[in-house]
């Protein structure tokens, strides 16, 4: 009962969060949609769920390097911390939702677990949206170092009460030309099976807009060639804006973390 109540809640706003501005929920579909295989992020949001059904307050800490700060988008507003946070407003009208930007560019994950309680822990959050791997792909460094740390920073959140959910890496050209990014994506993937967590899986969502024709890889991309573009921080953020929603339907019976 509780999943059919889930599916029709989550079924009642895909319109909402699909829908870019500007443009017809029909056209947005066609931008912004997924397979259903990549809609599913696995891992439960236990705090999150149980914040959004008591009335919050609610805060997100967005963490993470470059395309968390907002590189290649037109305004700060347009990134995807800041989209997230205007359509869950949207979404949440009479809930206090903060979402707080803690991306710092060119960072591995070092030295973001070295800002970690500083810019992340003293926020107080309740989901923590970890993005990593890029930039330790992009200096072909050794993926099982970026599995290790992962794994630290998770306990360490998830030890204040927060949620987890890890991000991988873009889909870009200045990211394919290194051998590792396969091995990289995997090793992120099996953490967050490992850790019961999460996974955005942001490079297969822009793989697939960029092959079905959903998006042009000058659409989705700033010039750089790596970095996303307005277009696609917003298509990112409203796929996360519906796995948010789904765990105020989750299940209550889940276990808070520790």
């Amino acid at each position: 009962m509780l999943a059919a109540l889930a599916l029709i809640a989550v079924a009642a706003a895909l319109p909402f969060l699909l829908a870019p501005g500007g443009h017809s929920a029909g056209a947005a579909i066609n931008r912004c949609a997924i397979p259903a295989e990549l809609g599913s992020f696995g891992g439960p949001l236990p705090r999150t769920g149980e914040r959004l059904r008591a009335g919050g307050p609610l805060t997100i800490v967005a963490f993470g390097s470059s395309s968390t700060a907002g590189y290649g988008a037109s305004r700060p507003e347009r990134s995807y911390p800041s989209r997230l946070a205007a359509l869950l407003k949207a979404q949440f009208p009479r809930i206090a939702i903060r979402v707080v930007n803690r991306g710092v560019g060119g960072e591995m994950a070092p030295q973001m677990m070295a800002r970690l309680d500083r810019d992340v822990l003293a926020e107080r959050p309740d989901l923590v949206i970890w993005q990593l791997g890029t930039n330790s792909v992009l200096h072909d460094l050794d993926p099982a170092g970026e599995a290790n740390w992962a794994k630290q920073g998770i306990a360490r959140i998830r030890a204040t009460g927060a949620d987890v959910m890890l991000m991988d890496l873009q889909y870009a050209p200045a990211v394919l030309l290194h051998a590792r990014y396969r091995e990289m994506l995997l090793v992120i993937a099996a953490v967050a099976r490992s850790e019961d967590v999460p996974l955005v899986r942001r490079f297969a969502m822009m793989r697939h807009w960029s092959e079905d024709g959903a998006m042009s890889l000058p659409a989705m991309l700033a010039p750089d060639r790596l970095h996303m573009s307005d277009l696609s921080y917003d298509c990112l953020a409203r796929q996360v804006a519906r796995a948010i929603l789904a765990a105020r339907n989750e299940p209550v019976t889940v276990a808070a973390r520790p």
